[in-house]
């Protein structure tokens, strides 16, 4: 499971180094397409398998075959180098406006990649209140 945050830089070849908190459960190969909200999501080979058999289950609809279609054609296999970094292709960077700096976000079984600045706008929870609301319609409460 993956949780916390953590601020790292991109370098000019498009390089960051993956937080060694996450390094070892995404594994030395990884799969990285574009996420939600303007982030990127990167899953560890396994989750990325069972995302893929979700999005196969998914009807024909077009907005299933959209959502299919955004992530596979985003998809990237990535591997880790000798200092821990990985490659983000060009398209995904631009994708998630990732420019100089980067915060990584564990989200249960993936991890979400986000400009500092993008993180900043969608990482706002003034109203919790709320928020807890609609989580025990889920059956969640605190």
């Amino acid at each position: 499971m993956f949780m916390g945050e953590f601020n790292h830089a991109i370098d000019s070849k498009g390089r960051i180094i993956i937080p060694s908190k996450f390094r070892e459960d995404l594994g030395d190969e990884f799969v990285i397409t574009q996420g939600l909200d303007g982030c990127l999501f990167a899953y560890p080979n396994i989750e990325w398998q069972e995302f893929v058999k979700k999005l196969q289950t998914l009807p024909g609809t077009k907005e299933a075959r959209t959502l299919q279609r955004i992530f596979m054609s985003n998809a990237a296999a990535c591997e880790v180098d000798k200092q821990g970094r990985i490659l983000i292709p060009a398209k995904l960077r631009e994708n998630a406006a990732l420019d100089k700096d980067i915060v990584f976000v564990g989200v249960l079984n993936k991890v979400e990649i986000w400009s500092k600045e993008r993180w900043d706008q969608n990482n706002n929870y003034d109203d919790m209140d709320a928020i807890a609301e609609h989580m025990a319609e889920y059956g969640i409460s605190f």
